[in-house]
């Protein structure tokens, strides 16, 4: 099972960003863009790792470190534009495991994840990248789906929900799973997104949209993506 983050950003393009190039990566992500959020994303499950921004809209990211603090080990990698030693201080003592300065690459931000989770002692394992079932052919890092010879043409958010799927291949994943991961914290009881969404991605990859061998319902639960082929 991929490893989960929650990922606690105000910035809608920096959030959006992180979360995309995370789940290529192989993390499931669970995206908030305030203290709340972040806070009802970890009352419905627990998490991995956690990367924390400070200036959230509804409080300082440091009150949310102070709560993961009692009672969690889960790392805690906090990322801000604050430059001076005083606050990585501060937050280091606290609990924080790392402090990574805005601006940062992903891989500087992808190293200090590995390094924060081997010293919890939190195995790793390799991304989730590539899924086969029967013609079916989809390749997460290069952003490819085919059937047969034909690739087909996805839009941005049909295939960050395929990808969810790919990533728990074989397993159900709760429609508030579903629509936390792909459309954020807010959106957790839109299940119209999803029956919309879903609809369009079997009339693209089933055979018979109406009768899907794939992409399957579990009733009042979630969706199944099909165990992939080795």
């Amino acid at each position: 099972m991929s490893l989960r983050v929650l990922l606690v950003e105000d910035d809608r393009e920096l959030r959006g960003t992180l979360r995309e190039s995370l789940t290529v990566e192989g993390y499931e992500v669970a995206a908030a863009a305030s203290l709340a959020d972040a806070r009802a994303l970890l009352a419905h499950g627990d998490v991995d790792i956690v990367l924390l921004d400070l200036g959230l809209p509804d409080g300082d990211g440091e009150t949310l470190l102070a709560t993961l603090r009692r009672g969690r080990s889960t790392p805690v990698i906090v990322i801000s534009a604050r430059e001076t030693d005083d606050p990585k201080i501060r937050l280091l003592d606290a609990g924080a495991d790392d402090f990574l300065v805005k601006p940062f690459s992903l891989g500087e931000l992808l190293a200090r994840m590995r390094v924060a989770l081997r010293h919890r002692g939190t195995p790793m394992q390799a991304a989730i990248t590539q899924y086969t079932q029967g013609d079916l052919r989809i390749d997460l890092r290069a952003h490819r789906v085919s059937l047969g010879t034909a690739q087909v043409h996805l839009t941005p958010t049909e295939f960050k929900l395929l990808a969810r799927l790919v990533r728990n291949a074989g397993q159900v994943v709760t429609h508030r799973q579903l629509l936390a991961d792909v459309w954020g914290a807010e959106f957790t009881e839109h299940t119209h997104y999803l029956r919309l969404y879903m609809g369009q991605l079997r009339a693209k990859l089933e055979t018979e949209p109406a009768d899907p061998q794939r992409l399957l319902t579990e009733p009042g639960v979630g969706y199944r993506l099909v165990e992939g082929e080795d």
